[in-house]
């Protein structure tokens, strides 16, 4: 694997990227054995940045690491997506509600390329970039809470469930519902109708959710063949 023209990345941070993003696109399932030399190998890179970036993915909740067996892709229950969507639709609806201090010119305008970036990557189809441009969309709007503190737990709490997103979008009608719900919160959010946003955004988060059980509920019950 080469650095490219990317001096500021690592090669630790490449491998740990590509990994990632492996994991959140559905390459790497849950329950999904990252192994070490195998990895390592398939990137073109010596064990030890590979070593470090699984070690990063257990910190951030993305794999959990079983002694004496090895690095796993993390599992989740429907009880875990419960729990994280709720902290998640409290962290965002606080952040809507305070976001009037930060609504400043070039806040509208960021927030207006972020909706038009969605709305473009929904009529081409690209599922997973617009997942990524989603995620920067909501920690955008998480950023307007001003406050450090819910940004970290946001943070926090958002890595592990990347993985699943895709999950909530599969359905084509979905797809589309969540790109009209985005520029709804915007829209209000932008127009000063905080109330509004909130509750749209927790519709949402709620379709969103129930798209990620409905995707966990189908794997247990039809797993796939070893």
């Amino acid at each position: 694997m080469t650095t490219g023209k990317q001096p500021i990345m690592t090669i630790k941070g490449q491998v740990y990227q590509i990994i990632k993003n492996e994991i959140c696109n559905g390459a790497f399932p849950p329950g999904y054995w990252l192994q070490e030399p195998e990895l390592a190998r398939r990137l073109g890179v010596s064990r030890s940045p590979v070593r470090e970036a699984l070690r990063q993915l257990v910190d951030e909740g993305l794999a959990v690491d079983f002694p004496n067996k090895g690095v796993f892709v993390k599992s989740f229950t429907i009880n875990d997506i419960d729990e994280i969507y709720d902290v998640r639709s409290m962290l965002e609806s606080y952040s809507i509600r305070h976001s009037a201090k930060q609504m400043t010119p070039e806040t509208v305008q960021r927030l207006n390329e972020l909706i038009l970036r969605l709305t473009d990557l929904h009529a081409s189809g690209d599922v997973n970039t617009y997942i990524e441009e989603d995620t920067k969309l909501h920690q955008f709007i998480v950023s307007l809470s001003g406050n450090s503190l819910v940004i970290d737990i946001y943070n926090r709490i958002y890595t592990p469930i990347q993985q699943f997103r895709i999950y909530s979008l599969t359905n084509k009608d979905r797809f589309a519902e969540s790109v009209c719900e985005h520029q709804s919160v915007i829209r209000h959010i932008v127009e000063g109708n905080l109330e509004e946003a909130v509750r749209i955004n927790q519709i949402h988060l709620t379709l969103a959710k129930e798209g990620v059980i409905h995707h966990i509920t189908q794997t247990q019950n039809h797993p796939a063949a070893d």
